[in-house]
């Protein structure tokens, strides 16, 4: 016998509608910005500038995806698609950590090869057009400080944007150093230390995304945890096949069969078991499968 439930703490429309606004402001700004250092590098004759456009215009089509999947996220289930799109965003993230990777790999080549032929600065044009860049950068980070706890998807586009903001900061700050001290490695060292910095923030990203891409259990869910909750509700006595994984950055699925010989109380079970899952492990989408008698799983193996 089957029973399904699914509870609903907060639907995955209203999460893309709550942070709709946050990405259209981010890909307006970065993308003015982009336009910013276009300009002025071919003004100026800095080839920095226009390369950093190129990175940022990258950045761009980051947050784009981010946006994309959010939304996909949010579109209804299908015959074909029984659970959505919801999937997209958890890709979305994987995507971005594989970017700052890249970005990171970029920034380090440059860096190394800049101790043999350091670059010219071009006065205080790019210091000028960096402190723009810190500015848009860290207000664009800020639109997802708060969403990125929760959401790894959220979580991509903050750390894109939290690295831009130390690029942008490192190249303010070696472009002063430079400018009244002449002492022109101090522009590969800030790149290097930048480069370390992004690599150990993304690099919990990748671990994350790459973890529920292949359906592992979510690192803020405690599986013995949940296991001894089941089998602690009126009646039950054990639980097993027991699986959890996560249908997009902000919502999670479990199955199992739970032994229970006596039928009367069923419904009253189910709703108690779906409103804890919800409540205590975030776990909104639930199937429980009941057995009447032990059928080659002992009672306290908990097996799977």
């Amino acid at each position: 016998m089957h029973n399904h439930s699914h509870s609903h703490g907060h639907s995955h429309a209203d999460h893309f509608d709550t942070h709709n606004r946050a990405f259209a402001i981010a890909v307006v700004l970065n993308l003015g910005f982009v336009i910013i250092e276009a300009v002025y590098g071919v003004l100026s004759g800095s080839l920095a500038l226009l390369a950093d456009a190129g990175h940022n215009l990258s950045d761009v089509l980051g947050l784009v995806m981010a946006w994309v999947a959010s939304w996909l996220a949010s579109r209804k289930a299908t015959d074909r698609n029984t659970y959505g799109l919801k999937k997209t965003t958890i890709l979305a993230a994987l995507f971005n950590a594989l970017f700052l990777i890249a970005a990171v790999g970029g920034i380090a080549w440059e860096a190394i090869r800049r101790f043999n032929e350091p670059a010219e600065l071009a006065g205080l044009t790019i210091i000028i057009v960096a402190s723009i860049g810190v500015l848009i950068n860290g207000v664009t980070m800020l639109l997802f400080l708060k969403g990125q706890e929760g959401d790894l998807n959220i979580r991509g586009a903050f750390l894109h944007m939290a690295a831009d903001t130390l690029v942008s900061v490192g190249v303010v700050i070696a472009g002063v150093v430079i400018l009244f001290t002449d002492v022109r490695w101090i522009d590969p060292v800030v790149s290097l230390v930048i480069a370390v910095v992004i690599f150990i923030g993304t690099w919990r990203l990748l671990k994350d995304s790459v973890s529920l891409a292949v359906d592992a259990v979510p690192k803020s869910i405690n599986p013995a945890e949940v296991l001894e909750k089941l089998q602690a509700l009126p009646g039950v006595e054990s639980a097993h096949h027991l699986h959890i994984w996560a249908l997009s950055t902000t919502e999670n699925a479990l199955t199992v069969h739970l032994i229970k010989p006596d039928s009367a109380d069923d419904d009253q079970v189910i709703e108690q078991a779906t409103h804890m899952l919800n409540h205590n492990f975030n776990i909104q989408h639930v199937t429980i499968q009941w057995e009447r008698a032990v059928t080659g799983c002992p009672n306290t193996s908990g097996c799977r």
